[in-house]
């Protein structure tokens, strides 16, 4: 039957207003329990559309037995069942007064939607006056597996108490943290929330203690205090960081972190972040006034000779922007803005190698196009001191503008015709304190272009593509560098040119042939591959070197035009590379087995342009080996490795070699060897290795083992930690040991967080810097990709969270 009845209203609160703060990263819900804490009914229809549709669609009502006159009261006794859409409701007994729209239900009380379940005693209240109390509720949600529970709950219309109130992700039974709350307010139409005596429990200890707080119950931002980090490290000594976030509009917001260094002293950090229909844009100030560690440590700048211009600041901050804007499907722009106090500022306040690492602060603005056939550009760029052991007049130029552009495009199946092109303007500043003020760094203006056309030949195993190009590159340069550049006795030439064709061929063949390995099908490949390149001579030793360095031989290099980065050198060449790789495949799965390649370039002629003019040419002969190899074991264990032999002095140039072995379903051991003569040898062995279900081992050890002039022998990097993890609690107690800056001066740190999951991290963020760490860690980055954006280029919008 359908009489006219509403559904009943039940307070959906109780769900929103324990479980809105909780964390928005996935949790690992494998260790819980099958069987939620409120089981599924088995008498719930399947539900029809979601909590959108319910106002849409009609009541339908079931029971054993219907009594009653129309108008008057109804009594529905037995099996009593109500549906509309996604939401049910079951009970033993229900009355229902069809005149004051009073209601009472009792025995069994059950209600589901697609949210959460909920089983009662009874529960009564009026239809007209939108006012509904439920006695002694337990509730599963199905999103967040959060449970709990209350005394009683009460609703008139959008407000509602909630009395007696529990709430966690932990089984019922395994109570390892728990919120309790004597009484918690409800807003929905303003959604918020308001808890009167809240306590944070674990275990059987309460471990903090709110009389009075106001949080949200929705998805709605709203103005608050966030969770804090607590940390604590040698330099820092016990760290406190408190978030407020202020929501001040619907299209921009900001978060206020005050923080608290014993050590160091109060630093207050702003993110202010906006959100519009084409572009966002997040704006960061931090500000450290009167840092205890610029007077602290003042006196060993000094002793160690540091310029006066490199040290600390005594009152220190940073300013970051990042923005992107897109005008339509062709044309966007991006902007990041980077300004630090003094040179010493990331170092200090950075808690691994990588990030303090680099030695400038770029800070990058430019307009992008992309086409079908094309794409191009106009951005500049500049460069400040972010390590203070170095100079600024070591700093890369500064490009003042950079406009570029490359266009492709095939013009019949045997033909494609391109163009590079490169307009800069190089400049740069050095504020050193040496002399008077400012001093100007002489540069100029260089413009690259590159036509070419290319013929590729290819049919299903095999292609041949020879392609011809023309560099055409002038200068306009700055007359004391134009002076500096001229040799001696000769006269000064500011517009230098260099004018010279390019010529290559890369050919290759594809052989396959079914093979057996180990039991499996696999198919197996031998794919040779020559790539000749010339270039003739052009003297280049006038030319500056704004952007240019020398490239990295590697396996990439083979098949390269060119030695040099950047457009002031253009080697010569007549050279010839011939490779080989072969291939495994595993038919069922396309697993690649097996991967390796070897290669070598044969120069036939002397090399003879260089970066500068006293260096030696690259003299004809043989390259060294190049030899690339990646090999799968099996489905758990990997091996990849890579080696360089130079023929000539008959000893490696490079090698490396990276094994991982993979542990049950989380567990994973990496150990790498990295060597590159006389620059780098290092051992990097990291693991996170699962005892049981419960308890997992992590530890890193990053050592090198370099012994020269410029490097000793010395960790890098040691970590040591144990993790415990639960169906709803998750701790990872932390050691490190780290280097913090170039000078290999090291950082001790111990670290504790508590998860609680579905709620939210106490402590530091251990986590994040595990998977720095840890490659692997918990088997979700095995594959690493690049980030959009890399390349300058904006990436899609997406809206505040």
């Amino acid at each position: 039957m359908r009489p006219a009845l509403r559904l009943l209203p039940l307070p959906l609160c109780i769900a929103f207003s324990l479980s809105a703060t909780a964390q928005e990263r996935p949790e690992d819900w494998r260790l819980c329990p099958l069987e939620d804490a409120v089981p599924v009914f088995p008498d719930a229809p399947p539900p029809i559309g979601d909590a959108a549709d319910r106002q849409s669609m009609p009541t339908d009502i079931d029971g054993d037995m219907l009594t009653g006159q129309r108008d008057e009261v109804v009594n529905v006794d037995g099996n009593v069942r109500l549906q509309r859409g996604d939401q049910f409701l079951g009970t033993d007994n229900l009355d229902f007064n069809q005149e004051t729209g009073q209601y009472v239900a009792e025995g069994s009380v059950r209600y589901q939607d697609s949210g959460m379940r909920i089983v009662a005693e009874r529960l009564r209240g009026n239809q007209e006056e939108d006012s509904h109390e439920i006695e002694n509720v337990r509730y599963q949600l199905l999103e967040q597996r959060g449970n709990g529970g209350a005394d009683r709950a009460e609703m008139v219309g959008h407000l509602g108490s909630l009395y007696g109130s529990t709430y966690s992700t932990c089984p019922p039974e395994d109570r390892h943290w728990e919120l309790r709350a004597r009484q918690i307010d409800i807003d929905s139409e303003e959604g918020w929330g308001t808890a009167r005596g809240a306590t944070l429990r674990l275990g059987r200890f309460p471990i903090l203690y709110m009389p009075y707080f106001k949080f949200p119950i929705d998805d709605r931002r709203k103005t608050g205090l966030l969770y804090p980090a607590i940390g604590y490290s040698g330099r820092n000594g016990f760290d406190y960081r408190q978030p407020i976030y202020l929501n001040l509009a619907p299209n921009y917001d900001m978060t206020l972190e005050p923080r608290l260094m014993t050590n160091r002293g109060a630093l207050l950090g702003t993110e202010f972040r906006y959100l519009t229909d084409n572009g966002r844009g997040t704006v960061y100030f931090e500000y450290l006034p009167s840092d205890d560690l610029t007077s602290r440590d003042r006196q060993r700048e000094i002793d160690e000779g540091i310029p006066e211009e490199n040290r600390r600041e005594e009152d220190r901050g940073m300013f970051h922007y990042s923005g992107r804007h897109r005008f339509n499907s062709t044309w966007s722009s991006s902007t990041s803005l980077n300004w630090i106090s003094d040179p010493r500022y990331i170092e200090d306040m950075s808690s691994s190698t990588m990030e303090g690492s680099s030695a400038s602060l770029t800070s990058v603005t430019g307009l992008y196009g992309r086409g079908r056939y094309w794409d191009a550009g106009i951005r500049a760029d500049y460069n400040i001191l972010a390590d203070y052991t170095r100079g600024e007049r070591q700093l890369p130029y500064n490009r003042m503008p950079n406009i570029f552009g490359h266009w492709e495009q095939p013009l019949s199946p045997w033909l494609v015709a391109g163009m590079d092109v490169d307009i800069t303007r190089f400049s740069h500043t050095d504020h050193s304190r040496l002399g008077s003020g400012l001093r100007d760094r002489a540069g100029g203006s260089r413009i690259d272009a590159k036509p070419y056309v290319s013929m590729p030949f290819e049919g299903a195993a095999w292609y041949v593509r020879p392609t011809l190009a023309y560099r055409s590159t002038a200068y306009q340069l700055d007359e004391e560098l134009a002076r500096q550049l001229a040799p001696e006795g000769a006269e000064i030439d500011r517009s230098p040119t260099r004018n010279l064709p390019i010529a290559s061929l890369d050919a290759g063949l594809f052989f396959e042939r079914e093979s057996m390995f180990r039991g499996d099908q696999h198919v197996h490949t031998l794919e040779p591959r020559i790539f000749y390149l010339n270039t003739p001579y052009r003297n280049q030793d006038n030319l500056p070197l704004f952007d240019t360095r020398a490239m990295t031989f590697s396996w990439g290099q083979l098949f390269r035009d060119n030695r040099f980065s950047g457009g002031d050198r253009q080697a010569d060449a007549n050279q010839m590379t011939v490779a080989l790789t072969t291939r495994l495949i595993r038919e069922s799965d396309g697993l690649e087995r097996l991967s390796a390649s070897i290669g070598q370039i044969r120069y036939f002629d002397d090399s003879e342009v260089t970066l500068t003019p006293n260096q030696p040419p690259l003299e004809s002969g043989e390259s060294s080996w190049v030899a690339e190899a990646a090999y799968a074991i099996n489905d758990r264990w990997s091996v990849n490795a890579g080696y360089q032999w130079d023929p000539e002095i008959r000893r490696e140039d490079l090698m490396s070699f990276r094994t991982r072995y993979l542990i049950g379903d989380d567990g994973i051991v990496n150990l790498g060897y990295r060597y590159r003569r006389d620059l780098l040898e290092q051992i990097d062995f990291s693991f996170l290795y699962p005892i049981n279900q419960t308890w997992s081992l992590v530890g890193r050890y990053y050592y090198s083992l370099l012994n020269n002039a410029n490097s000793n022998p010395g960790v890098l990097e040691s970590i040591a930690g144990v993790q415990w993890d639960s169906c709803c609690v998750t701790m990872r107690l932390v050691a490190r040991r780290y280097v913090r800056n170039r000078l290999g001066e090291m950082n001790n740190a111990i670290q504790l967080e508590v998860e609680l999951k579905g709620l939210s991290s106490l402590g530091a963020d251990t986590e994040d810097r595990l998977r720095r760490a840890i490659l692997g860690y918990h088997r979700d980055d095995l594959y690493l990709v690049p980030p959009p954006g890399l390349n300058g280029e904006p990436v899609e919008n997406d809206p505040l969270p």
